[in-house]
């Protein structure tokens, strides 16, 4: 499942040049699942960045169905946030 950098950019409150930079050395990093059961056919996309959490679900089609964002603000984003339980 792919994402236009821009959605992730605004998601995470970077530029989409800076996102790229990110990502590049590591500061931001994902994680791709995909639902099971009564999810089947959606996926889950979450990145992390250092203060700010931004996820998107896509439908079978590759139409976003929800979006969330946890900003920590000046605080680190906890490592409990990093964990994504199934």
């Amino acid at each position: 499942m792919q994402i236009d950098a821009s959605i992730v950019a605004e998601g995470l409150g970077l530029a989409p040049s800076l996102l790229r930079e990110e990502m590049r050395a590591g500061r931001i990093t994902s994680l791709a699942e995909r639902g099971v059961d009564g999810d089947s056919g959606r996926h889950r996309l979450t990145f992390f960045s250092e203060h700010r959490r931004f996820r998107v679900v896509f439908d079978e089609t590759g139409t976003i169905i929800q979006r969330s964002a946890v900003d920590f603000g000046n605080s680190a984003l906890p490592k409990s946030v990093r964990k994504i339980s199934g």
